[in-house]
């Protein structure tokens, strides 16, 4: 299981080593990292979005979903601080999601927990500063977040737990490339 600080590291585009066992000895180099808190978060909304409409507690979301409920109540709160979901209390209470599922994109939801799209050590590619043979980077580091933007941006909740994701996903993954 992950922790709430861990990372994890996304090898192929539908697996995540860390959290099935596997080691980082893998073959491949590291592209994307993705905060244990993220994939929570992500995971968390599927939950509750899969419920059409039907509150889902934090324990029923953590049950689910294999997340530690310890940190399941923090993510709900920056969801619910970033509009993504609502919380109703009462015998029937627990979380609804705020908007329609087509309305939120992956990438609102990694933002509302884990700030700006493609950061460098915690830094954003604009206020980066390179010299010499490295001043290229910042360009990269741009365009990845760009690239990573266009991807999550386009994708919602809905995309997901419908099993419909849009066109341009799956041309990136009919590539055998973007699995290695």
């Amino acid at each position: 299981m992950v922790g709430d600080g861990d990372v994890l590291n996304l090898w192929h585009a539908n697996t995540l080593r860390p959290h099935h066992g596997a080691t980082h000895n893998a073959p491949y180099p590291q592209i994307v990292r993705l905060a244990g808190r993220t994939d929570y978060a992500l995971r968390a909304v599927l939950e509750i979005a899969a419920a059409h409409g039907e509150p889902r507690t934090t324990d029923e979301i953590a049950k689910s979903q294999h997340i530690p409920a310890r940190y399941l109540g923090a993510i709900l709160a920056d969801l619910r601080r970033a509009d993504i979901v609502h919380a109703r209390r009462g015998a029937e209470g627990g979380w609804t999601l705020a908007r329609p599922a087509d309305a939120i994109s992956l990438a609102a939801v990694i933002r509302a927990v884990d700030g700006a799209l493609a950061q460098v050590a915690g830094t954003r590619p604009e206020d980066l500063h390179y010299e010499g043979t490295a001043a290229g980077l910042q360009e990269v580091w741009v365009a990845l977040r760009a690239a990573e933007r266009e991807i999550l941006d386009s994708v919602t909740v809905a995309h997901v737990v419908e099993g419909q994701l849009p066109e341009n996903i799956h041309r990136l993954t009919k590539d055998p490339a973007a699995w290695h």
